[in-house]
């Protein structure tokens, strides 16, 4: 028994291998993986809205209704992922499998707890939920169906969610690409089948997606606890609660969740700006610019991921020189990448404004969504500078200065000068789109130098302790 704990003890896998070798190296095979995942999640997310499209206004709305209850919960789920994820990293890099066995033991029964909370606090009371905004009974019902299926599979998606952080955690991001890839896959496969197959409307969009995720769910719970092929263990028997890991889990999560919500308030501040001076038609335009926007920042996620793990793994091992390589190699692939999106989406605007323009009701807003496609594009290419410093401080544990760069980036200079641009000085959709692009390139040149500052802190602090343990020698 003493002999395989010390076995397990220095145990590795190739993706602990590529998280403590080259960091550079490492960005490029953690992200990879990562953006593929996503952009099969993207095409989902479209696929799944022209299915449910099908089924008439009515069951579209009441999705979009449900839409903010499923952030919230989908937020909940991520900012737990993050900082399990986070904390995993950095145990790794300190070389303490010990201790990341423990993060990964912490973050998974403090998902479930949240879990249970969340399923119990919000099932019962659906109905009330969406009465008290004023949606229409008609509406509400179908809410009321579609919402108790995804509320009654939160403990699934939670499970996936966390499971897929402990993977990246350890540098096994082809392994959550497989996992996230097969959901997507799944949920479009089964939508039309349980839809209009199986005649169950937009319940059925519902099931597709709890049994996509409770599929997925199993496959990750397989390589956790009975293949035992992960760099963590789970010994149970062994757990004993330890404050201070759940401490460095939450420090990472509770603000990722927090940004994950702020960026949905920005965008629910800013359609209200657009209403007041373009009305619902400017809301239609930018909203549909946005949607593509966010395609193109889908790379930038994967980086993300790659950025925290990295990052996380060069400051448990206290070595700033390779925590500084990674960052800042992360900010340069990122913006070569969103560069030449930006000239493919500038190009192509006329092109990408038909897929929302195409049919008798929506043409007329057709040049308008060109123009602000070709607006808005350069809202990307300095977006890496902002969300990979955000990541970086999620990796060195820093989770409060991460909330702060997304709440300055998306709630603070955006919106001021999208009400500077488009309220004050009267110049509309388009005086929104520029302060939405002046507001990231400010607090994004902000955010690369309050990165720098972090690292030149750490440097100095890690040799002046040198310096006082070789004092004590």
């Amino acid at each position: 028994m003493e002999e395989e704990s010390q076995n397990n003890i220095h145990k590795t896998t190739r993706g602990i291998e590529t998280l403590l070798g080259d960091p550079k190296k490492a960005i490029r095979r953690l992200s990879g993986p990562m953006v593929v995942a996503m952009l099969v999640q993207t095409l989902y997310n479209i696929v799944d809205g022209i299915w449910v499209a099908g089924l008439g206004s009515d069951e579209l709305a009441a999705v979009g209704l449900f839409f903010p209850v499923f952030m919230i919960v989908l937020s909940l789920a991520t900012g737990m992922s993050v900082g399990g994820s986070s904390a995993i990293s950095r145990k790794i890099g300190a070389k303490d499998k010990v201790q990341a066995d423990s993060a990964a033991i912490h973050t998974l029964f403090m998902g479930i707890i949240i879990a249970i909370l969340i399923t119990l606090l919000v099932y019962p009371y659906i109905r009330e939920i969406f009465l008290s905004i004023g949606a229409k009974h008609s509406v509400v019902d179908l809410v009321v169906g579609y919402g108790k299926i995804i509320i009654g599979g939160t403990i699934l998606l939670i499970f996936n969610n966390i499971a897929s952080g402990i993977l990246r955690g350890e540098g096994d991001t082809k392994r959550v690409m497989y996992a996230m890839g097969l959901g997507s896959i799944l949920n479009m496969i089964l939508d039309p089948i349980f839809i209009y197959s199986f005649h169950l409307g937009i319940d059925g969009a519902a099931w597709a997606t709890v049994v996509s995720i409770l599929i997925t769910s199993t496959l990750v719970f397989s390589w956790l606890f009975i293949k035992r092929n992960t760099y963590v263990n789970f010994r149970f028997r062994s757990f004993k609660y330890n404050g201070k890991i759940v401490k460095e889990i939450l420090r990472v999560g509770v603000p990722a969740s927090l940004a994950q919500m702020s960026m949905a308030i920005a965008i629910f501040i800013l359609n209200y700006l657009i209403v007041k001076v373009e009305g619902t038609d400017g809301v239609a335009v930018f909203t549909s610019a946005w949607r593509l926007i966010m395609v193109g920042l889908v790379p930038l996620l994967g980086i993300a991921t790659g950025v925290t793990a990295v990052t996380g793994a060069a400051f448990g091992a206290k070595n700033p020189q390779k925590l500084a390589t990674g960052y800042f190699y992360g900010i340069k692939i990122g913006v070569v990448i969103e560069a030449g999106i930006v000239a493919l989406i500038f190009i192509f605007a006329s092109q990408l404004a038909y897929l929302f323009s195409y049919s008798q009701n929506t043409a007329h807003i057709s040049d308008s969504l060109t123009k602000t496609l070709r607006e808005l594009v350069w809202f990307l290419p300095t977006v890496p500078l902002g969300m990979l410093t955000s990541s970086m401080f999620q990796g060195i544990g820093k989770g409060e200065n991460s909330l702060a760069m997304t709440i300055l980036r998306t709630l603070i200079f955006q919106l001021l000068f999208a009400y500077i641009l488009g309220i004050i000085y009267n110049y509309g959709l388009t005086g929104v789109c520029w302060g939405v692009v002046v507001g990231n390139i400010t607090a994004s040149l902000i955010g690369i130098l309050w990165g720098q500052w972090e690292i030149k802190k750490l440097k100095r602090k890690l040799i002046l302790n040198h310096y006082q343990d070789n004092e004590i020698t």
